[in-house]
Parts: structure tokens; sequence; C-alpha cells
């Protein structure tokens, strides 16, 4: 069996290339999973745009109209750090899409990776922090109300903490919360995830590994979850523009392998996402984001 793999070309919604938001290493990371013998000879699983149904699982149905309109408030446009026009808003559907087809793919294959998603910023009520839909969120709420699932387990270790996240799950008990993130970093006004692991600027592998797995091993003796979303973020890099960590490249794949290896060695199905990242250097950033597909690839 092959690692399956999600992606649409519309997650690169063709930014500037002068843009704070890398928009470009989306294409980038495609072509290179294409390029390493990663995707498979049957190529990407592709996703249709998520419904306006599915998106009010998660999102207040005032904001989603907005966003499908293209007549989101310049306030909250600031908040999200872009204007969310037609092709930003055709990426969040099919980004969101996409996560939910990499969680229906790991329930059936146990394993799957989407080439975008982590928009964990965005809140029931209002994108931010260059997060217009929180793919997450949506794919969770959908799995409980189809049944799918009876509990999820979100594993956050995007630098900055899975805010929007945490918020829209707050009451509910069935998805468990993670997040291990900078302290000092985006947002200020921090959310209460169901575990916090917050940490100190420079914090470099041996440290950050020893964190995660004692963060691993408390989360799931609180929750035994049936599948768990796992937000690959590489703002943790030392390189990173936003990050305030130090991981090495080679500490960003022991820390997936770590997480999968965790939830794979107990069955538990793992849909993976790739969170942030922000470099100039496209290249070097989409091939970081690549250590997930690879390192998931070990386990398939």
């Amino acid at each position: 069996m092959r690692l399956p793999i999600v992606h649409h070309p519309a997650f690169d919604a063709q930014f500037d290339t002068a843009h704070r938001f890398p928009m470009s290493k989306f294409s980038r990371l495609a072509d290179i999973l294409v390029e390493d013998g990663i995707v498979s000879p049957a190529g990407f699983h592709i996703p249709a745009p998520a419904p306006r149904s599915w998106l009010c699982l998660a999102h207040h149905p005032l904001y989603v109209d907005q966003v499908l309109a293209s007549a989101v408030p310049a306030e909250v446009e600031k908040r999200i750090g872009f204007p969310v026009d037609e092709r930003v808003a055709m990426r969040s559907r099919c980004a969101t899409s996409g996560t939910v087809m990499t969680a229906r793919l790991a329930l059936a294959e146990g394993l799957a990776c989407n080439t975008a998603g982590g928009s964990h910023h965005a809140r029931a009520e209002t994108g931010a922090g260059f997060s217009v839909f929180n793919d997450v969120a949506v794919a969770a709420a959908l799995l409980l109300a189809d049944g799918d699932v009876a509990r999820i387990l979100v594993v956050d270790c995007d630098v900055h903490q899975g805010d929007g996240t945490a918020r829209i799950f707050a009451n509910e008990p069935r998805v468990f919360t993670l997040s291990i993130h900078a302290e000092r970093n985006y947002p200020d006004d921090k959310a209460v995830s169901d575990l916090d692991v917050p940490l100190p600027d420079g914090t470099e592998d041996a440290a950050y590994l020893e964190a995660l797995e004692a963060a691993l091993s408390a989360a799931t003796r609180r929750l035994c979850p049936d599948i768990v979303f796992y937000n690959a973020g590489v703002d943790p890099h030392r390189d990173d523009r936003l990050g305030r960590l130090a991981l090495t490249d080679a500490g960003l794949a022991e820390r997936d392998r770590r997480v999968l290896g965790h939830f794979r060695d107990a069955g538990i199905p793992v849909a993976c996402v790739i969170g942030g990242g922000y470099s100039r250097d496209i290249e070097a950033l989409a091939r970081r984001h690549s250590i997930i597909h690879r390192v998931a690839s070990e386990f398939v």
C-alpha cells in the first residue's frame, strides 16, 4: 500500500511572491512529492470544494456566507492577513474538504496526509492568523455528526497555539485538543486547550521531543481516540521567520516519527495536515513540509 495523499491545485491561491504568506509552497510541495516518488503512480486524491453545510458545522453561518460571497468585512480580512477574494474562498473550501478526505482515507487505510490544512486560528465566528476556515474543526465536527467516530484527538505541533480549534471545541467532550507551541508567540490572547504545552524560546530538538513524549502519553491516558488529527507545522524550525523555537530538519522528522509511531502502534488512524511554515526560500520550505509525507510513508 502507498500513502494516500490529498492535493488540489486550488490550494495555491497564487499570491504575489512578496506577500508575507508563502502561498506558492503548496504547489511546490505537490511537485516535490511527485518528483521524489512519494506520491503513488495513481496520483493525488483530489477533493471537491467543501459545501456550506460542512462549513457551518464549525463556523457561524453569517461568517461562512461572507466568505463564500467574497464579502468579508475589512476588519476581519485584516485579522486574517489577506483579502478573501474568490480564489482565497475556493482555496479555503478545497483545503477544508481536503482535510475531510484525509480523515476518511485515514479511517479506511490507517494513515493519510493532506498537502494543506492546519488553519487552526480560525474561530467559529471569524478567521484570523492566515486562517479562513478551520479545516480540522470542520472535519472533526463532520465525522462526529455522521457517526463515523465517537472520540477525536487533535495533536497540534504548529509553533503557534491552536487557539481557534481549542475555542471551537471548548465545550465538546468528544474532542480533546493538545497544543505544543512557543509560549511567547502568536496569538497573544491564548485559548485554553485540553492540554497546552507552552515551550520557551529557543527550545531545541532534545527538549522538544522530551516534552512531546510526555504530552502524547498524557493525552492518550485521558482519551482513547478513534482518530487523531495531526498538525505537522514546520514553523518550530530554527530558520522559520515566524517561529521562536530551534528544531532542525532531523528534529522535525523525529517529531513526526514519534507522533505517528505512538498512534499507529496502538492501531489508531492518523490524518495529517501540514500547518504553518514561513520562509522566503520556497524550495527549502516546501521540502521541509514534505518531511511529514516522507515519514508517514515509513508507516504504510
